[in-house]
């Protein structure tokens, strides 16, 4: 079983900065991509970024590309959502995910591959 909790979330003016938190605990994380999804009121689910945790390599999506990193620190079990320059279009719930990392060749980008869940964390951003 695999679990995953997010953390930091808040209220940041636009232009300000905040790092959310994924913290997961289960399987063997090695094997996973860790992704970060993001819903914004009123619409559907959006895919932020992942991180393969056995390579540290990343994707991120155009919107949020140059903005936002996503890192890894394995001693904790924790993946990071670091968010600079924020706008209120960024505003939304952030969820972090896991999707079977193993099965493709490229970090896994499509939601329907992640399989387990975190309950999610707001961020709020206001102009």
């Amino acid at each position: 079983q695999v679990q995953l909790a997010e953390s930091g979330g808040g209220l940041v003016q636009a232009g300000g900065s905040l790092r959310v938190a994924c913290v997961y605990s289960g399987r063997l994380i090695s094997s996973y991509d860790i992704g970060w999804v993001r819903q914004a009121p009123g619409k559907e689910r959006e895919f932020v970024g992942a991180i393969r945790w056995n390579s540290g390599r990343t994707t991120s999506s155009d919107s949020v590309k140059g903005r936002f990193t996503i890192s890894r620190d394995s001693a904790k079990n924790t993946v990071y959502l670091q968010m600079n320059s924020l706008k209120p279009e960024d505003t939304a719930i952030y969820y972090c995910a896991a999707a079977r990392g193993w099965k493709y060749n490229d970090i896994v980008t499509a939601l329907d591959e992640y399989d387990f869940w975190g309950q999610g964390t707001q961020v709020t951003v206001s102009s």
